[in-house]
């Protein structure tokens, strides 16, 4: 399995929950994920992070960059499916702008929809509709497996512990 990063799963996990500098673990595991191909960041996402300000985060994501990276482009048909499907055929500009790089990342999931997951910390609100739906909906209704960063870490078994 694949798992593909929402950019919130960084951009939260730094501020939140296992900040580069006290939980250097995490990101040391994410890395390692990465290199073995268990873990991917999409273009997209890896320039939604960057557009923030700069900081311990942006940082990391430019040394490991070759590492993190989706090394594929994505499939622009997908993207509009995902678009007309998941959200809404006619979208606002301002819509357009709300879902942001959303289907991007979703497209890139769709194109091996058994051997990729979205991993997200956005949650189900199945009432929201067009461009105010979230990941997690849009994944549902497109066959598209997801999860949130919890059962993330859990499937591929992080862990600090020190050895024995």
């Amino acid at each position: 399995m694949l798992y593909l990063l929402d950019a919130n799963v960084l951009i939260d996990a730094n501020r939140d929950y296992y900040p580069l500098g006290r939980v250097p673990e995490f990101w040391d595991w994410l890395v390692d994920c990465s290199t073995k191909g268990q873990v991917k960041l999409p273009l997209e996402m890896y320039e939604e992070i960057l557009a923030g300000s700069e900081d311990d985060l942006t940082h990391w994501l430019r040394k490991n960059r070759d590492s993190l990276l989706l090394d594929e482009d994505v499939n622009e048909g997908l993207v509009a499916r995902v678009t007309d499907r998941g959200y809404a055929p006619d979208l606002t500009d301002e819509e357009v702008e709300r879902i942001g790089r959303d289907p991007f990342l979703i497209a890139y999931a769709i194109a091996n929809p058994s051997q990729r997951r979205v991993v997200t910390t956005e949650v189900s609100k199945p009432k929201k509709q067009r461009g105010n739906r979230h990941i997690p909906d849009v994944c549902d209704d497109l066959g598209v497996l997801h999860c949130n960063t919890f059962r993330f870490i859990e499937e591929l078994d992080f862990t600090t512990r020190l050895g024995d």
